[in-house]
């Protein structure tokens, strides 16, 4: 008995797998970023600024970038390893066990998301960051479909 593949099952999919790359990639980058001096990281920094890959290097998100690598070489390294690491672990573990549609990961998901919209949001508030609160509307849109999925799920599973 085949069961009829709708838009949302389709989003929920594409989401899903966007968070697990998007997971992989922060891994990777705090893998990365521990062998990586802060030097270095400042010296590709600014080679992007310079290179008008953010608009002119006195422009809004050209400023946004710098203050962003300030906070990281004065200090928040440990925290954005940490951060990186930690997130990227546990997306890469909630998508797979969503992936394979194990039921009691869905509240377990919606719940780290949850927390992670939370401390995005106050992130940005501290930091005065542009591109945490795009993550954490990714993130709710995210738990709305994991949401719609395990509601689905558990009323085929009755």
């Amino acid at each position: 008995m085949g069961t009829r593949t709708t838009l949302t099952d389709k989003l929920f999919r594409v989401a899903v797998l966007l968070k697990g790359l998007d997971g992989a990639v922060q891994l990777i980058a705090g893998v990365l970023l521990i062998f990586l001096s802060p030097n270095t990281i400042t010296r590709l920094a600014h080679a992007v600024v310079t290179r008008d890959l953010l608009g002119p290097p006195a422009g809004p998100l050209a400023g946004h970038f710098e203050e962003a690598l300030q906070h990281f070489a004065g200090g928040n390294r440990t925290f954005v390893i940490t951060y990186l690491i930690a997130h990227g672990v546990i997306k890469i573990g909630l998508v797979i066990g969503l992936m394979l549609k194990i039921m009691p990961l869905y509240p377990v998901a919606m719940a780290a998301l949850g927390l992670f919209v939370v401390f995005e949001v106050l992130r940005a508030v501290q930091t005065k960051s542009v591109v945490l609160p795009l993550f954490a509307a990714l993130d709710v849109a995210i738990i709305v479909l994991v949401l719609r999925e395990y509601l689905e799920l558990r009323r085929r599973n009755q």
